[in-house]
């Protein structure tokens, strides 16, 4: 097997356990969303640290403990993801799975957006469109709700800031997720022993196999981030862009057929100008970097840079869910 066909089913393998993360997380019923984000928290530290162990990957945390503002930064990622996880769970746990599908359909866009702001980037007139669209889209969704859909803008927003965050940081993949749930950990340990001595923790107390799920949900982060890392190694951003979709694909689905959450033809109808939008978005990225592919590499001036700079097609950050 080719190793750019073994990173396509990494690939395809990380994100279809993401997409299928609802089922999960219903499991963990009747713990709140609260208590379930501290062992996700907790758990992923253990895990990670094995991980770690195993493939002698601590040099890079020594380095990093040396680095003050890079711990800073480190530390605003995590409480980003925080959340992000966060609403993410409560997004979950409130019946509004396809709202979050929503929340990961939109954030391509929400990226080239803050890449506009932040980075002082320059979008291609097609990319404009696809924002365009989306914007639409969001006003017919919130009409349609009758609100603004904030879960699914906080799921975009925060997914969409903690990735720059993680671009600007350069940090290895589980290294990086390691010391993020790491200053999560003492946070979510606190929590967890608060839970205890007011006698609400549902740990151990429900079923071993609610305690056994529980204890899993530091393997449901590792598994897919460590898929995730093999894909990137070896494919092109182009199709690491494609596959991000099978996600929200997957969770929409879930909402929709496994937990019967209602799709009002409105709502039908604001997801399909977020799906043009992201077609438009797709197609356009793809021609760029054919086009980029004709013509080479050339040499990099600064007035060149300032004047072709442009917004990438997004990669999806490891740590997404």
């Amino acid at each position: 097997m080719s190793q750019q066909r073994l990173g396509y089913l990494y690939g395809i393998g990380a994100y279809s356990l993401w997409g299928f993360m609802p089922l999960y997380i219903k499991l963990l019923r009747p713990t709140g969303p609260v208590e379930v984000l501290a062992h996700r928290v907790v758990w992923s530290v253990a895990v990670l640290a094995v991980v770690l162990i195993a493939v002698r990957g601590w040099r890079p945390l020594w380095q990093l403990v040396r680095r003050p503002a890079t711990l800073g930064g480190v530390a605003a990622a995590a409480g980003i993801l925080a959340v992000n996880w966060g609403t993410y769970i409560y997004g979950v746990n409130t019946d509004r799975v396809v709202e979050t599908a929503l929340g990961y359909f939109i954030n391509p866009l929400v990226v080239v957006l803050l890449g506009v702001g932040v980075l002082n980037e320059r979008l291609r007139a097609a990319q404009w469109t696809a924002v365009g669209i989306g914007g639409v889209a969001v006003v017919v969704l919130t009409v349609n709700y009758g609100r603004i859909p904030y879960i699914a803008l906080t799921l975009a927003l925060t997914f969409a800031t903690y990735g720059l965050l993680k671009k600007r940081l350069g940090l290895p993949a589980a290294q990086g997720l390691f010391v993020e749930a790491a200053v999560l950990a003492l946070p979510a340990l606190g929590h967890l022993g608060w839970l205890v001595w007011r006698s609400e923790a549902t740990f151990a107390a429900i079923s071993p196999g609610h305690t056994a799920l529980l204890v899993a949900a530091g393997l449901v982060t590792a598994i897919p981030l460590l898929f995730f890392a093999g894909a990137t190694n070896r494919i092109p951003l182009t199709g690491m862009g494609m596959l991000q979709y099978i996600t929200p694909t997957l969770q929409l689905g879930c909402g929709v057929l496994i937990f019967r959450e209602p799709m009002p033809p409105a709502r039908l109808a604001g997801f399909a100008l977020i799906w043009l939008a992201l077609t438009v978005f797709t197609i356009d990225g793809i021609r760029h970097a054919r086009a980029q592919g004709r013509t080479g590499s050339l040499p990099v001036t600064r007035e060149r840079t300032r004047r072709t700079r442009v917004m990438p097609q997004p990669a999806t950050v490891a740590a997404r869910y």
